[in-house]
C-alpha cells in the first residue's frame, strides 16, 4: 500500500498557527479541510450572502483538489456547516450549481458560530481518485 502523502497549502497564517493543510492526499483519498469564504488577504467574501460565500468556498475547494491532482468530479462527500439553518436553501442551491450532476453524499448542520462572525458557511470535502 502506498503511504505517501501530498500536502496542499493555501499559505495562510492559519495553517501554521493551527497546524493543518488546506488538503491532504493520501493514496487515492483527498481530504479538504473546512473551508470558509476568506480570501488571501483575510477578508470575508460575500459578507451577508450565504450563497456567494458558498460559491467562493467551492472555488477554493476546487483549486485545492486540482493541486492534489484531482477534480470536483471525484468528490464523494461534503460536509456543510452553517450558522443559520434558515439559509439552507440558498446554500443548497449554490452547492447544487457545482455538485448537482456529481451527487456526493453530504450533510448540512447548523453550528453555534464559526471562527469569525461574518462567516456564514464552512465546507469540507472528501474525494476518492481510485487506485494509484
Amino acid at each position: 500500500m502506498d503511504r505517501s502523502r501530498q500536502h496542499v497549502s493555501s499559505e495562510t497564517e492559519w495553517e501554521s498557527r493551527v497546524g493543518y493543510s488546506r488538503a491532504v492526499r493520501a493514496g487515492p483519498h483527498v481530504h479538504v479541510s473546512g473551508t470558509t469564504a476568506t480570501d488571501e488577504d483575510g477578508n470575508v467574501v460575500g459578507r451577508d450572502d450565504p450563497a456567494e460565500q458558498t460559491r467562493y468556498v467551492l472555488e477554493i475547494i476546487q483549486n485545492a483538489l486540482e493541486e492534489a491532482d484531482t477534480t470536483l468530479e471525484d468528490v464523494v462527500r461534503t460536509r456543510i456547516y452553517v450558522v443559520d439553518i434558515d439559509d439552507w436553501d440558498a446554500i443548497g442551491r449554490a452547492h447544487a450549481e457545482v455538485f448537482g450532476e456529481i451527487g456526493p453524499a453530504t450533510s448540512m448542520v447548523e453550528v453555534n458560530r464559526l471562527i469569525s462572525p461574518e462567516l456564514l458557511v464552512e465546507i469540507e470535502a472528501t474525494a476518492y481518485v481510485g487506485s494509484e
